[in-house]
């Protein structure tokens, strides 16, 4: 890599990228597009009642399987980036693709618990092998004088392709075509694996002297290991997992929220009113509803539109001031998203929301540059992926156990029948009880009977319920929003960001201004 530097005009800039550079963007966009589209509907369809082609899994088994896989997706690149080192870019991408493509076309038809989490975990390691390799390509591919450019362009097609494959999953799938998402993605993966076979050559590499993959391996964690032994840096990272944790419940929890508890025909027929064309971004104009992917998808949207202006007003913040604001503004968002069933609320705490990131995670990064000891930059940031792993796995297990027994409108559905001495039956006239991993046929006692399977789906009991009670659908919703507020998760939403904003405080009264003091 080269180290003169000079300036550039935008063209010439542009002109300076490598056809190697464009081809690893094209690549990360379409990823992301298939990635994102099917992240989008997959905490709804995991749960969702059977009868409308959901999986029916229960929240605690749908929160163990997004949260489990989807952090050991972030805590795989330390291996699979040494891999990819060793082997080649070319080849990694290669098999990075295969079991991408076969994965997502797996998902179409596994409808089994375990099935499905070991897909999904296959799945998963497809794109912890792409993640290192396509970061890997840019900064190759780039020097002295375009590289900030180079990655800033990068992660803009990142937020491009996590835009596009949600919102085209949203337009398509209606009620009950949730496979769509899983298609979609085997689709555009196979143009990554069609273009990488026939049209990539890997980028040069310095010359380096050769180690054992093993050795390589073993070498990333002692680096790692080295990095923690740094208090300040250690502290950082477990600060940073609240923030992580209360990140992912955009994607975990609020579009389980919203398909529970917000009336969607109403919210969109209020947008349609003075606006049709947000109307069109949030919703389906032909089923004239919101859909849950399409209204979370707004911060993904806000993003591309408002990162370079958040990144200019922050520019000469203090990374560690920018984070603690930003944690405000996340903390606000998340708040007011959870709080209302009023759509309108959900959007501004989204839109909010999105602020608040812009804010946060890329000075996230930065810090941790700042705090790095001269020579010691890439071990330090090597370090990144830890908060976000222990996040993943901690929001898998809010979005799942927590929900389900506070705010999942089934377990509150079977609360008030419970109270109210009112028996559900299945269709073979068996009384059955939902328990942590679906429905049971019980005794009057409430005994799980064994070996006979209840056959009802969460619509069907959900219906039973309202029916018992007098109510229509619609009117349970609220009696059941105004009994149970299941709302009431958002306090450990907004606990959480306080607390990480509280933390962050005191970090940087002690560690940082120290630091600074000491210099």
């Amino acid at each position: 890599m080269s180290t003169e530097k000079k300036d550039l005009g935008f063209i010439e800039l542009m002109k300076s990228f490598s056809s190697t550079f464009w081809k690893a963007s094209f690549f990360e966009l379409f990823e992301r597009f298939a990635w994102y589209g099917m992240f989008a509907i997959l905490a709804m369809y995991l749960v969702a009642s059977k009868d409308i082609n959901g999986l029916g899994f229960t929240d605690d088994q749908g929160g163990l399987i997004i949260g489990v896989v989807t952090g050991t997706l972030y805590f795989l690149p330390i291996i699979t980036g040494a891999i990819a080192d060793k082997i080649g870019y070319r080849k990694s991408l290669i098999i990075a693709f295969v079991i991408l493509a076969s994965g997502y076309l797996t998902l179409n038809f596994v409808q089994s618990y375990w099935a499905f989490f070991a897909v999904f975990m296959y799945l998963g390691l497809g794109a912890a092998m792409f993640k290192p390799v396509a970061s890997g390509i840019v900064a190759r591919s780039t020097n002295s004088t375009n590289v900030s450019m180079g990655f800033g362009i990068f992660y803009m097609m990142v937020n491009v392709g996590g835009w596009i494959g949600p919102f085209v999953v949203g337009k398509l799938r209606g009620e009950t075509n949730w496979v769509i998402a899983f298609k979609m993605a085997t689709a555009v993966i196979l143009i990554n694996l069609i273009f990488v076979t026939f049209f990539y050559k890997d980028p040069a590499k310095e010359k380096e002297a050769k180690q054992p993959l093993l050795d390589t391996i073993k070498q990333s964690f002692l680096n790692i290991w080295k990095a923690l032994k740094d208090a300040k840096l250690t502290v950082l990272l477990l600060i940073m997992i609240g923030f992580w944790t209360l990140f992912n419940q955009l994607f975990y929890t609020l579009p389980k929220y919203i398909q529970d508890w917000v009336d969607v025909k109403s919210l969109f027929n209020s947008i349609h009113g003075f606006s049709p064309f947000l109307a069109s971004v949030i919703g389906d104009s032909t089923e004239k509803i919101a859909k849950p992917e399409l209204l979370v998808n707004l911060d993904a949207f806000a993003i591309i539109f408002f990162q370079i202006l958040i990144s200019y007003i922050v520019i000469k913040w203090r990374s560690i001031n920018a984070m603690i604001t930003g944690l405000v503004i996340v903390t606000i968002g998340i708040g007011l998203a959870f709080y209302f069933r009023d759509g309108l609320f959900i959007i501004l705490g989204i839109i909010v929301f999105a602020i608040g990131e812009m804010t946060t995670n890329p000075k996230f990064s930065a810090y941790i540059a700042e705090i790095s000891p001269k020579g010691k930059e890439a071990l330090y940031q090597g370090t990144y992926f830890l908060p976000v792993f222990v996040g993943n796995v901690i929001a898998g297990w809010i979005s799942g156990s927590v929900y389900g027994k506070i705010s999942s409108k089934i377990t509150l559905a079977q609360n008030e029948a419970i109270s109210k001495g009112i028996e559900i039956l299945d269709k073979n006239d068996h009384l059955v009880h939902y328990t942590k991993t679906g429905f049971k046929v019980v005794d009057k006692a409430g005994n799980v009977i064994k070996n006979v399977n209840a056959d009802i789906t969460k619509n069907a009991y959900i219906d039973q319920v309202a029916e018992k009670l007098h109510m229509t659908s619609n009117n349970l919703t609220t009696h059941l929003w105004d009994t149970y507020h299941p709302n009431q998760i958002l306090y450990i939403f907004v606990g959480l960001g306080v607390l990480t904003f509280l933390s962050l405080l005191f970090y940087d009264k002690i560690y940082a201004r120290k630091k600074k003091k000491n210099a």
